[in-house]
C-alpha cells in the first residue's frame, strides 16, 4: 500500500487524466470516423446525381444509344478513385473501370433485381468494404440507374493514421500528465512539509509559538487555523494547570505549614495541659482545613476527568433550598447578617440531591461570608416554563466589573471579595459552576462593587 500522500494523489490524478484521455480519443476517433464516411456518401450521391442529369442529356442527343450516352457522361465526370456505372434495367450498359467490373456487376445486379419501391428504400449501401451511391431515373420508359461506388480503403487508411498516432501520442501524454501530476501535487503540498517542520519545534515550553505557511492555498490556510487555534487552547489549558498546581501548592502549604509549626511548638518543651490542648485545637481545624481543600481539589479533578457519576432522582427544590438555608441560619446570625428565603410552591426536578445540596450551601456560604455585618442575603426559587431559577443575593462588597468573568476560575480570588482571612480557598464558585453545568444548567452572576451580587442558577426541570 502507497502511504505516500504525494504520490497517491500524483496517481489519482494520472488515472483521471487516463480515464478522460481515453474517452477524448475514443470521442474523436468515433467522430472522424463517421465525418470521412459523412463526406464519402455525399460525394458519391453528388457524383450519381450529376451522373444521372448528364446521362439524360446525353441519350436525348444520341436518340436513345444507352451504351454509347454511358460512355460519354464516364468520359465527362473522369472518376479517380471512384467506379461509375450505368445500368439499364437488369444490364450493365457501362462503367468506368474495368477491374472493377464483377463488383459492378454484382451491385447491379442487385438493384436491376429489384423493383422500384425497393429501390427507392436503398440510396446507399456499403458492400465488400464499399461505399456506393445510385440514383434512378426513366428514360422514354426505360429504367436507368447511375451507380457511383467507392472503396473504403482511403477512410481505413485515414483512421489506421489516427490511430497510430493515438497509440504513439497517449503514452507519452500520459508519462508528462503523471510527471506534471507529481510536480504539481509536491509543490501545493510543501507549506504542508513546512507546517510538519514546524509542529516538530513545539513543546509544552513554547505553545505560544503559531504555525506561519504564508501564501498557502485555501485549505491548508484553514487546516493551519485550526491548529493555531489548537495550540491556543492547549496554552491556555497548560497555562491554567500551571497556575493551578502553584495555587493548589500555596494552599495546601499554608495549613501544612500551620499545622508542623504548632506541632514544633508544642514538643519544643514540656507545657501545661490547656497549651497542650490549644495546640491540638489549632492543629485540628487546620486540618479540617485542609482536608475540605483536598476533597475539593478531588472532587474538580475528578470531574475534569468525567469520572464523577450523578445519581440522578426526583427532587423538590424548595425544600432543598429551605433545608441549606436553615442550616447556614447560626452562620447569618452569627455575623449579624439577615437571611430571607421565601419558599414558593413545590418545584420539581430530576438531579443529584448531594451536588445540588452542595452548589446551594457554596452560594449561601459565598454570599455570608462577604457580606458585612448588618447586611442581607436572599435567597429564591422561581420557575419559568421549561426552567428553574435558584437566586442568591446579598448587599456585600461585590465584585469588580473585570473581575466577574474569572471569578468561577479555580483559586481565583478578587482584590477585595476573594480573601484568605474569609476563609475560603477560591475553589467554591467553581465547584458551584461545575454542578450547575453538569446538571445541563448554567450560572449568572451580577455584581457592582459597594452594592452587593446576586448569582442565578438556571436548571432544567
Amino acid at each position: 500500500m502507497i502511504k505516500s500522500l504525494r504520490l497517491q494523489l500524483a496517481l489519482w490524478y494520472l488515472a483521471f487524466f487516463s480515464v478522460l484521455l481515453l474517452a477524448f480519443s475514443l470521442v474523436l476517433y468515433g467522430s472522424l470516423s463517421k465525418s470521412f464516411e459523412s463526406r464519402l456518401e455525399e460525394a458519391l450521391s453528388a457524383t450519381a446525381n450529376i451522373g444521372a442529369k448528364l446521362m439524360q442529356e446525353e441519350l436525348d442527343e444520341m436518340h436513345g444509344a444507352a451504351t454509347e450516352a454511358a460512355e460519354e457522361v464516364i468520359s465527362k465526370l473522369q472518376p479517380r478513385s471512384s467506379v461509375i456505372a450505368v445500368v439499364e434495367g437488369a444490364q450493365l450498359v457501362a462503367a468506368s473501370d474495368p477491374t472493377e467490373k464483377a463488383a459492378i456487376e454484382a451491385a447491379a445486379g442487385a438493384v436491376a433485381r429489384s423493383t422500384e419501391s425497393e429501390l427507392s428504400k436503398l440510396p446507399r449501401w456499403g458492400r465488400n468494404g464499399a461505399m456506393a451511391a445510385a440514383q434512378r431515373f426513366t428514360f422514354e420508359d426505360r429504367p436507368f440507374v447511375v451507380l457511383a461506388i467507392e472503396p473504403l480503403d482511403s477512410i481505413v487508411r485515414g483512421l489506421q493514421v489516427i490511430r497510430e498516432t493515438l497509440w504513439l501520442v497517449m503514452p507519452l501524454l500520459l508519462a508528462m500528465a503523471g510527471i506534471g501530476g507529481y510536480v504539481l501535487t509536491r509543490r501545493g503540498l510543501a507549506p504542508l512539509g513546512s507546517m510538519v517542520e514546524q509542529t516538530r519545534k513545539i513543546t509544552g515550553r513554547n505553545l505560544e509559538t503559531r504555525l506561519q505557511i504564508g501564501n498557502g492555498a485555501e485549505e491548508l490556510t484553514t487546516l493551519a487555523a485550526s491548529f493555531n487555534e489548537l495550540l491556543s487552547r492547549l496554552d491556555q489549558s497548560f497555562e491554567s494547570m500551571r497556575r493551578f498546581v502553584q495555587d493548589a501548592s500555596h494552599e495546601l502549604r499554608t495549613p501544612l505549614a500551620v499545622i508542623r509549626g504548632e506541632a514544633d511548638v508544642a514538643l519544643s518543651q514540656d507545657r501545661s495541659t490547656a497549651e497542650y490542648k490549644e495546640s491540638l485545637a489549632i492543629i485540628q481545624e487546620e486540618s479540617r482545613r485542609l482536608s475540605r481543600l483536598v476533597d475539593d481539589l478531588l472532587n474538580l479533578a475528578r470531574a475534569d476527568a468525567g469520572h464523577v457519576q450523578l445519581y440522578v432522582e426526583e427532587l423538590y427544590l424548595n425544600e432543598l433550598l429551605s433545608e441549606c438555608c436553615r442550616s447556614v441560619q447560626p452562620l447569618a446570625a452569627a455575623r449579624n447578617i439577615d437571611l430571607e428565603y421565601c419558599p414558593g410552591e413545590d418545584v420539581a426536578v430530576q438531579g443529584d440531591e448531594e451536588l445540588l445540596r452542595r452548589m446551594v450551601m457554596n452560594l449561601l456560604d459565598n454570599a455570608i461570608r462577604y457580606t458585612p455585618a448588618g447586611g442581607r442575603v436572599s435567597a429564591s426559587l422561581e420557575a419559568q416554563g421549561p426552567d428553574v431559577r435558584i437566586r442568591v443575593s446579598d448587599t456585600g462588597v461585590g465584585i469588580a466589573p473585570e473581575a466577574t468573568e474569572r471569578v468561577f476560575e479555580r483559586f481565583y480570588r478578587a482584590d477585595k471579595a476573594r480573601s484568605r482571612q474569609q476563609g475560603g480557598f477560591g475553589l467554591g464558585l467553581s465547584i458551584v459552576k461545575w454542578i450547575a453545568e453538569s446538571h445541563h444548567g448554567a450560572v449568572e452572576l451580577r455584581s457592582q462593587p459597594g452594592l452587593g451580587s446576586t448569582f442565578t442558577v438556571r436548571l432544567q426541570r
